[in-house]
């Protein structure tokens, strides 16, 4: 992977909630997505690049996306939502710098000004980690990438319900949306710059 310039670099991640990152995740566990977003941020920050943190909540729930589908999506259990819900993962790095977004569905980017927090600073490098792979991470990435964001896949520091469920976005959507790379990989980037 080539260097990433920091100016221009924001690292965004996705819901890593404390009861989100509890659930069965895989092919990462949630401890090391969150371990591994963590030493992200932590080297975005020293060499100047932006962290933006994501969440999903609703106020109360009226807001939250309810169309039919076969499947019910979390914003029709709005009472079943434990109270930590919006609660970061405990081990998480926030820093009160961070952007701090607020989405009410999958992806970050629609009915949120994370697209215009970028902007205004300059970024047009986007490394993207949290869960889940195909839902929240693949929205986001999809919505940043039209907007002509570069894109960097930090793979080990993002999962999903399944491996099956990681695994198809990684080999045939991200590669061409961005590049794909471990978290070691981005992290040597950073430093070349």
């Amino acid at each position: 992977m080539d260097k990433l310039d920091p100016k221009t670099t924001a690292l965004v991640v996705i819901d890593l909630q404390k009861p989100i990152v509890a659930m069965p995740l895989a092919p990462h566990s949630g401890v090391d997505v969150v371990k591994r977003t963590s030493d992200l941020a932590r080297a975005v920050r020293a060499c100047g690049g932006i962290v933006a943190q994501v969440r999903v909540r609703f106020h109360d729930g009226k807001e939250a996306l309810n169309q039919p589908s076969d499947e019910p999506s979390m914003s029709r259990s709005m009472a079943s939502l434990p109270a930590d819900f919006f609660e970061f993962a405990p081990d998480l790095s926030v820093e009160d710098a961070d952007l701090q977004i607020v989405k009410k569905q999958w992806g970050a980017v629609y009915g949120t000004d994370l697209d215009l927090q970028l902007r205004r600073r300059g970024v047009t490098t986007v490394i993207l980690c949290g869960v889940a792979t195909n839902f929240g991470v693949e929205s986001t990435a999809r919505d940043l990438w039209e907007l002509n964001y570069a894109l960097v896949f930090a793979e080990d520091a993002i999962s999903s319900r399944s491996e099956e469920l990681h695994r198809f976005p990684i080999q045939h959507i991200f590669p061409r949306l961005g590049r794909v790379a471990s978290t070691a990989d981005v992290l040597t980037a950073l430093k070349a710059a």
